[in-house]
């Protein structure tokens, strides 16, 4: 059975004690063993960042960004084996690893940027001879803190634009899928990342806890649920550390009377199965304006789902892989037995699902419910599988009143042909991230990624024009080289022009 290690200091470690099996979830089988990094593990790559950064930092810019541009023609020529390796891992199918990756090389190509992104500002003559000016310094090292269900791409929001402020970075990746996590690190190397720049851990709570406290690391990333976000979130301020901590999601997509409904259907169903609905950005709830539009999309979701194609993800003409592990499997299950208990109509139920070959995959067929209230727990919490709610309203008003009293604020979408109930909709809706007749409204690479509410714990959103606040402090230098008749005497007053 295969191991896999670390990658500290430009060089595969192994494990130093506890391990963990890593299954393929359409098999339902355990392939390969990941190590679980100690505190001297974790130590190790801390300090291997440390020694590394001094040098880091006086690189150029311009050099920091020919490394990314490398890097960036190295995870094209090792797409399929990435996609490969996620899909193995995390069973999703290999479309949408495609799609990830892709969406992690957009960052890779924005921080190939950096030397525009890094400019600082210049003020001559702010006073008699004193000329002032502001740039970007990197804080040192930083750790970034990634989930399961994203394996590359995550990580790609965070450290290609850490590296190229400055910054030596530490990747700790789900240990459920780790193998992807870590090809993408060996490429960084191959293309020509100094050791120690880019180091990373495999491990569980122990590996985080050292990142968390551990005063070297200047600043942590983290993406995953609310109640961890929140946690991290505070452990690392109370730390002195900075820190982003993305939560978890209930995002709505409003279905208006006027929207073309073979359009919408079409686009629910991407959005709420696409990835098993293991995506923080998944629509969870449809909010049908009216009954008319409720039972029109009920029912053209529920023929769909008919004919929904669930396989394993590696297999040509899978729409819908496995759920990731099989606990998560009976999580997910919990939640749809709770919903029939709460009195929900459960107008599809794929709790019964067989993939032919692979009885122990982690297979859930979708999952539709209408007729959902906001006191269910299928309604109030994040379910992060193949299940669908449908509540209806009486008006926009009373849709976007349910969408602002949810506890999440990630995404929304609004589907409808009307300009101003859109443009309403955008302009007071309160979550961060909003479509309009698009059902995932991610963020391209030269914005910012980031919820609302207890979506997002800290100030500054993920990737993009954010990414480089966060991992940079502004130093504002003020300079006067006196001479001549701008010598002045001995000044008690606060300085003003």
């Amino acid at each position: 059975m295969q191991s896999i290690g670390h990658f500290i200091n430009g060089q595969h470690i192994a494990g130093d004690g506890r391990t963990q099996p890593v299954y393929n979830p359409a098999t339902g089988e355990a392939e390969k063993v990941v190590a679980l990094a100690s505190s001297e593990i974790v130590g190790q790559a801390i300090a291997a960042a440390q020694a590394a950064f001094p040098l880091w930092r006086d690189t150029p810019p311009l050099k920091r960004a020919q490394v990314m541009f490398r890097y960036k023609q190295l995870l094209e020529a090792h797409a399929e084996e990435i996609c490969r390796l996620i899909t193995d891992e995390h069973g999703k199918v290999l479309d949408d690893a495609m799609g990830e990756l892709v969406r992690g090389i957009e960052v890779v190509e924005y921080a190939c940027g950096a030397p525009e992104l890094l400019k600082g500002e210049h003020s001559k003559n702010v006073g008699p001879g004193i000329d002032s000016w502001s740039e970007f310094q990197p804080l040192g090292v930083v750790a970034g803190i990634t989930p399961f269900n994203f394996p590359v791409m995550v990580p790609m929001w965070m450290f290609p634009l850490a590296l190229v402020c400055g910054n030596t970075f530490i990747l700790k990746p789900s240990e459920r899928d780790p193998s992807a996590g870590l090809r993408i690190a060996e490429l960084l190397q191959e293309a020509g990342l100094p050791d120690g720049v880019f180091n990373l851990v495999n491990g569980d709570r122990e590996a985080v806890e050292c990142l968390l406290h551990d005063s070297r690391v200047q600043a942590v990333s983290f993406v995953g649920s609310t109640l961890v976000a929140e946690t991290i979130y505070r452990a690392g301020t109370a730390a002195g550390k900075r820190v982003q901590a993305l939560g978890g999601a209930k995002n709505h997509a409003v279905v208006m009377p006027d929207a073309d409904l073979d359009n919408a259907v079409n686009a629910l169903m991407g959005a709420a199965y696409g990835s098993c609905g293991e995506r923080c950005m998944a629509i969870s709830v449809v909010v049908c304006v009216g009954d008319t539009v409720a039972d029109q999309v009920v029912a053209k979701l529920a023929d769909q789902l008919t004919h929904l194609k669930v396989r394993p993800g590696a297999e040509e003409g899978s729409e819908m892989g496995p759920l990731v592990t099989q606990v998560h499997l009976q999580k997910v299950r919990g939640y749809v037995d709770r919903g029939v208990e709460e009195g929900a109509q459960l107008v599809v139920d794929g709790r019964a699902l067989q993939v032919a070959g692979y009885e122990k995959g982690f297979f859930l067929g979708g999952c539709l419910f209408d007729h959902v209230t906001p006191s269910m727990s299928i309604y109030r919490e994040e379910i992060f599988g193949p299940v669908l709610c449908v509540v209806r309203a009486d008006d926009l008003q009373k849709a976007m009143e349910l969408i602002d009293d949810h506890e999440y604020g990630n995404g929304t979408c609004i589907f409808t042909r009307d300009g101003e109930a859109a443009r309403y909709f955008s302009d007071h809706i309160k979550v961060g991230m909003v479509g309009v007749n698009v059902p995932l409204p991610v963020p391209v690479a030269y914005h910012s990624f980031g919820g609302w509410k207890r979506s997002l714990f800290g100030d500054l959103y993920a990737y993009g024009p954010d990414a480089v606040r966060f991992y940079t402090r502004r130093k504002t230098i003020t300079q006067r080289w006196p001479s001549g008749a701008l010598r002045e005497g001995t000044r008690f007053s606060f300085p003003t022009l």
